[in-house]
This record gives C-alpha cells, sequence and structure tokens, in this order.
C-alpha cells in the first residue's frame, strides 16, 4: 500500500505531506470516499465546518477504526487503523470568528467528527475587514493548550495578516493553507513561511484541474509517462508544500497517491516555475469577509 512520507511541524508533529482534500465533497459522498482514501493509503484527511461533510469523515473513520484503536470491519476503509494513525483536519468558519464562538464551533466540530481530539485546527479565512482573526485565533491558543488540538494554524493569511497576528500570537500558526498551484506560486508568501517556520500548505493544489491541459504539463506527463496530475503533485512535493488534492473517483484517488516513484530534474522544475501568472482560480483572501 502506498502511503505518503511525513513532515514535522514546527511543534514536532508529524502530518502526511499529501492528505485527501474534501472541499466539494457532498456529505452523501464523504464516508465512502473517505474510506476508499484511507483503504488506499492516505492518513491525512482535511475538511472543515464550511463543507458540511464532517459526519461523512466520522462514519468513514468510525468503520476504520474501533474503540479500541484496531480495525473496525472488513470494508474499503479497514486497514488496520489506530486513531493515532489519521491525521485529521478541520476550521472555523468565517461567521463564528471571535473567541467565544470560535469555541464554540469547535465544540460542534467534534460532535460531528466524532472525536476526542483534532489533529490541526485552522482559521478557514482572516476576513480581515471584521478584525476578529487575532481574538479567534486567541481560541485557537486555548484549544492546544487544553490538548484538545494537535497542532494549530491559518488558512489564505497574507503576510499582513501573519504580520499582525504574530504581533500578539503566543504560538506560531504551524501551516498557512493557501490557494497554490504552478499559475500561482505565490514565491514571496511562501518565502515568509520559510522564515517564520510556518509549513505551506496548498489548496486547490491542482488549480481546480485547469493546471492539468497547460502544455508544458502535458509535456513533462508525456516525458514521465505519469498524468499530469501526477506531474503538478510531484512539483508540490519536492518544493516541500503539503498538498491537499481533492478526488472524487477511486481511480483519481489512488493516482494522486502515486507520485513518490518518479522525480523531476531540475528543469522539469525551472519549466513549472516559468508558469507562474499569478491566477487564482478561488477567492482572494482580501475579498472574503
Amino acid at each position: 500500500m502506498k502511503t505518503s512520507p511525513r513532515l514535522s511541524l514546527n511543534n514536532g508533529v508529524l502530518i502526511d505531506q499529501l492528505g485527501y482534500g474534501l472541499y466539494k465533497v457532498p456529505p452523501a459522498d464523504a464516508a465512502s470516499l473517505v474510506a476508499i482514501a484511507l483503504g488506499t493509503g492516505y492518513r491525512h484527511l482535511d475538511t472543515a465546518a464550511m463543507y458540511g461533510n464532517e459526519a461523512g469523515v466520522a462514519r468513514a473513520l468510525g468503520a476504520a477504526v474501533d474503540s479500541d484503536g484496531g480495525s473496525g470491519g472488513s470494508g474499503e476503509a479497514s486497514p488496520g487503523l489506530r486513531r493515532e494513525d489519521v491525521f485529521v483536519t478541520t476550521k472555523v468558519w468565517n461567521d463564528d470568528h471571535g473567541y467565544d464562538a470560535t469555541l464554540r464551533a469547535f465544540d460542534t466540530s467534534m460532535v460531528n467528527l466524532g472525536l476526542d481530539y483534532v489533529d490541526m485546527y485552522l482559521i478557514h479565512w482572516p476576513c480581515a475587514r471584521r478584525g476578529l482573526y487575532v481574538e479567534t485565533y486567541r481560541a485557537l491558543e486555548t484549544l492546544y493548550r487544553e490538548g484538545k488540538v494537535r497542532a494549530i494554524g491559518v488558512c489564505n493569511f497574507q503576510p499582513s495578516h501573519l504580520d499582525r497576528l504574530l504581533e500578539s500570537a503566543e504560538v506560531v500558526p504551524a501551516v498557512n493553507q493557501i490557494e497554490l498551484h504552478p499559475w500561482l506560486q505565490q514565491t514571496e508568501l511562501r518565502e515568509k513561511h520559510l522564515s517564520l517556520g510556518i509549513r505551506t500548505e496548498a489548496w486547490s493544489p491542482l488549480g481546480r484541474g485547469h493546471v492539468l491541459s497547460d502544455p508544458v504539463v502535458m509535456a513533462l506527463a508525456s516525458e514521465h509517462r505519469r498524468t499530469p496530475a501526477q506531474v503538478i503533485l510531484r512539483w508540490h512535493v519536492q518544493l516541500g508544500n503539503i498538498a491537499i488534492p481533492k478526488a472524487s473517483s477511486e481511480s483519481r484517488i489512488r493516482e494522486n497517491l502515486d507520485v513518490f516513484g518518479f522525480a523531476l530534474s531540475e528543469r522539469d522544475m525551472m519549466a513549472l516555475a516559468e508558469l507562474d501568472r499569478g491566477q487564482r482560480t478561488g477567492s482572494h483572501p482580501d475579498n472574503v469577509h
């Protein structure tokens, strides 16, 4: 069974470099797709309160892991897992910013997920105009100190947001999860992460599919006898990014994890670096309130 290598976060917690992203996975499909992902070898699941599929993740985990920490059955998601084998991330949504509201939102997510702790809890968007993300992060720090989460972090934070947060934060975010793919490489932000000890985590690592048809990507896929998606995910791996591709079929779920049997050359990496055009497929953080 293929599995992803693990990276160390700034507090020593290990996270699988490639995870299974659940953005836009319908709640009705979440349990079956997560079961397939776990059976394939994924050990990192990325969900969020806003996705509405935390309960589906719970059903898959319940089938894969029993109360004694062993395998919970004979289905797709029963590869002999213990709870500590699976890294689960969820996020607080924009409507729940603020200290008390964040704590309540976390409690709701814990009920939905059916877990005693979450491996990582993130602020989904800074919503800077509302001015509450510092207070929201303080709630995450409380959850971290209480042992309810193993790591905390942020999503979609710009350099200015990180600067303001770190003026008062006691815990440096473990990750900043941002839109990142060959057409939007965010070099300045990644360099800032590196200087602060924050891991870069890529959402929409394939540019919502748009980048797959880029001629450079397609040429490299042909050269390496791999799919365009595998080339892009391998690029993320070699950059040191964490990536959470979403897939809705068993074949794509397996394909996305099968990127550790080849390597891109320095020339390949340079060719992909030249594709940066600053093109977003999602919202700009400054426009999310």
